[in-house]
């Protein structure tokens, strides 16, 4: 029986790409190089800061530049959070559906709450979510499992009767560890590793409406 849904939120919930792409590509201008394309942003998207950056400069967690183009790209993106972002063509339809079920519906994301709250804000969705829980609210990030398990907490609902739908293998990952049934967005972004078949999962859904047939 299920009783509570867990989205992720970049690549899930809501389209971020075209904001988090804003500001890479500024720092790419800066630098007196080309944008990148925004189908090439969607890959790396679901990975941050991280991802972007490793897309856009070459550079990784370590490297001598690294922390202060990460620095320089989350400010870039505070200036501009939700200029582009929006939900995914059929989100609030189901969000609809979980408010007239009774089902209760939370966020789980690796998005810092600098970021997350304000954004679920712009987003009119900041009075109707059971929880959030941000990066940075738990001492483990996706894929370990305490940010879903601190979710289901916060809403006094079993591990075992929450699903998560997420984009990234991270999310099944999370998921599984968790005690909880993982179902992919294959209408999300994905990132650049196996293919979400292999992953892990029973369930993938092609628009974010077919996860009332699953519920």
């Amino acid at each position: 029986m299920i009783k509570a849904v867990l989205f992720d939120l970049d690549g899930t919930l809501a389209d971020t790409a075209p904001d988090l792409g804003h500001a890479l590509n500024r720092q790419r201008i800066m630098r007196g190089l080309a944008a990148v394309p925004i189908e090439h942003i969607r890959t790396e998207a679901s990975a941050g800061a991280r991802g972007l950056l490793g897309l856009g400069f070459g550079i990784k967690p370590g490297d001598k530049d690294y922390d202060a183009m990460r620095v320089e790209f989350l400010d870039f993106y505070a200036e501009r959070l939700c200029d582009e972002t929006s939900l995914f063509q059929g989100v609030t339809e189901l969000l609809d559906q979980l408010d007239v079920r009774g089902l209760r519906w939370g966020i789980v994301t690796n998005k810092p709450a600098r970021f997350s709250i304000p954004l679920m804000q712009a987003l009119g969705l900041s009075n109707r979510f059971a929880c959030i829980i941000s990066g940075g609210d738990t001492a483990h990030s996706k894929p370990h499992p305490e940010p879903l398990l601190a979710a289901s907490n916060t809403m006094a609902v079993s591990p075992a009767e929450c699903v998560y739908l997420g984009d990234d293998l991270r999310d099944v990952q999370a998921s599984l560890a968790a005690g909880m049934e993982p179902i992919i967005a294959r209408y999300g972004y994905l990132g650049t590793a196996a293919p979400p078949e292999s992953w892990g999962a029973r369930y993938l859904i092609d628009q974010p409406q077919e996860l009332l047939g699953y519920l």
